[in-house]
């Protein structure tokens, strides 16, 4: 069967005190545009023009921060997972920040259908100055439709490298069927949504109480700090509900108080 396959790489440079572009590589049904930003760094979208993903698809991204650079990585849109015929749909990213450098993944969320499967790792490699802000987050179904996918199936795998010393490693799974999963009080409880908000750097504690006040008025989110790492955790019954939780922290932890323009149009 015909199968969709892309790739993507993108790195800045520094160019007069401005983080600019350096590369751009696209392949396949992997697209990557630059639109311009108005602050001190590079924005890239991705872009899976196959309109979604299903067994057997395969989608690599790579971004890379220069020295003293900035970049925001966001998507067109959310990722759709459709139903499978066999096998799972596979997306590896791999990000590098350099000395001095940041970089924000925040892509918007995956969308999983009944049937789907989906294994995804996010691979971190920060020098030890450098700051990180990175995002995934998980619809389970099209509320619309009253779908659940409950026959849906995923695998995701983080690993952060800083200064060459693994600081974040997590692997979560769901699998088909799995009613444990889906409703156990300590797990989802029943949710549609989830997702997952980690932020690495030297000033973590100077963000840490403010991002508890954001998260106070809602039980289904947790945030936590251990030394120069933030991790914050929420469900929601809707996607709509989850990015109530998450916009206003990507908002406090981004530097420029906002989160991408696409991700409000």
């Amino acid at each position: 069967m015909q199968r969709a396959e892309g790739d993507g790489r993108v790195t800045t440079k520094s160019r007069d005190g401005l983080s600019v572009l350096d590369t751009l590589y696209q392949s396949g049904c992997g697209k990557i545009r630059v639109p311009r930003a108005y602050g001190n760094w590079l924005e890239a979208v991705l872009i899976n023009t196959s309109g979604g993903l299903t067994g057997g698809d395969k989608m690599g991204w790579s971004a890379q921060a220069a020295a003293e650079t900035r970049l925001v990585v966001t998507t067109q849109a959310c990722e759709r997972i459709y139903r499978s015929s066999g096998g799972a749909a596979r997306v590896d990213s791999r990000l590098t920040i350099e000395a001095g450098a940041r970089l924000d993944w925040l892509p918007q969320e995956t969308i999983v259908f009944d049937g789907s499967a989906l294994d995804r790792t996010l691979d971190v490699d920060m020098a030890a100055d450098a700051t990180f802000l990175g995002l995934e987050a998980v619809i389970l179904g099209r509320e619309a439709h009253g779908e659940e996918a409950l026959s849906a199936s995923i695998s995701d795998s983080w690993r952060v490298w800083r200064g060459g010393t693994l600081i974040h490693a997590e692997s979560a799974r769901i699998d088909a069927g799995d009613m444990m999963a889906r409703n156990n009080s300590a797990l989802l409880n029943g949710a549609r949504a989830y997702g997952t908000l980690c932020y690495v750097a030297k000033d973590a504690e100077r963000h840490i109480e403010k991002l508890k006040t954001l998260v106070g008025n809602f039980p289904t989110a947790g945030v936590s700090r251990i030394g120069d790492k933030i991790v914050l955790r929420a469900t929601g019954r809707s996607g709509y509900q989850l990015r109530k939780i998450i916009m206003p922290a990507i908002a406090a932890l981004s530097g420029a108080g906002a989160v991408p323009k696409l991700w409000s149009l």
